[in-house]
């Protein structure tokens, strides 16, 4: 006999009757409800075991119930209360899951990890992100250097194309940069909204993320870079020499920026979309050193 898993149209809708739960817009509430989207999750998540898990956002429980079968131990962050007893219910026959009732953005992520997890086991992040607070989430995981190994989450499909871009394309950005400073990332499927309750506006993406040992360039400090790199995608269509005499108006003329990147050979008639990662951390450590 099959079991009676959380993800199909039906059970979802008779645990939410039970409950008489409402979808809160606010907290991006969308379950998903096909099963077979859950394994392609869990296969693409590199897990066994031996892993353990962390989930954020469980919801009912749809995916946390996989993770529990095919890991060690699963923590999951729920920041809505009136999710907990659902959780409870739902997930009450396994024993290797733990709910922190918390917001991931406020949790001490580290000290939970120490907590939950033995010494030197492998450490997976997998979850189904909330839209409207997906990049704030990924980049507290990211910038806080947990001891995990990769990251599966399922987001926004326009968000996930962003996130794994390249130069010279359309998606290529800011934030494709501080993802890929981290991590290695490769969108493995796209999502359709119909495997989700209540259907969202925008297709889905599962984005996989392998942390690096290290970042692939150096940069004398990280959140000087970073700035740089937003100020130059601040204005697309503006050259780089433009948005960043903008970004350092009480600093430097416009003269002064363009013998900047004159003495690293950096165009300024370029936009920031052609420069590849070693490039902003060039431009960034020039103009940190000559602050300095």
């Amino acid at each position: 006999m099959m079991p009676k898993y959380i993800a199909t149209p039906n059970r979802t809708k008779e645990i939410l009757a039970k409950y008489k739960f409402a979808f809160k817009k606010s907290l991006g509430q969308n379950f998903l409800v096909d099963a077979n989207v859950l394994e392609n999750i869990i296969g693409h998540a590199g897990i066994d075991k031996h892993s353990g898990t962390i989930e954020v956002g469980p919801g009912i429980g749809a995916l946390t119930e996989q993770l529990a079968i095919h890991s060690d131990k699963v923590v999951a962050f729920e920041i809505d209360q009136r999710l907990l007893p659902i959780l409870k219910d739902t997930l009450g026959e396994y024993s290797n899951i733990t709910i922190v009732h918390q917001d991931i953005l406020e949790a001490d992520v580290h000290s939970v990890i120490s907590k939950n997890f033995t010494p030197g086991q492998p450490i997976h992040i997998v979850a189904n992100l909330p839209y409207y607070i997906t990049t704030p989430i990924l980049m507290k995981l990211l910038r806080e250097d947990l001891p995990v190994e990769s990251l599966t989450i399922m987001i926004q499909k326009e968000v996930a194309e962003r996130m794994a871009a390249a130069p010279n394309s359309k998606s290529y950005g800011s934030l494709s940069i501080a993802v890929q400073y981290y991590t290695h990332a490769d969108v493995v499927m796209n999502v359709p909204k119909s495997v989700f309750m209540p259907q969202p506006n925008v297709d889905s993406s599962i984005l996989r993320l392998v942390k690096r040992e290290h970042p692939p360039v150096q940069v004398e400090d990280e959140d000087y870079f970073f700035s740089i790199v937003q100020a130059s995608f601040a204005q697309r269509r503006k050259t780089l020499r433009n948005n960043l005499t903008r970004h350092f108006e009480d600093i430097y003329d416009k003269g002064t920026v363009s013998e900047i990147l004159e003495e690293i050979n950096i165009d300024g008639t370029r936009r920031g979309e052609s420069l590849n990662m070693e490039e902003f951390a060039q431009l960034a450590n020039a103009f940190y050193q000559r602050e300095q």
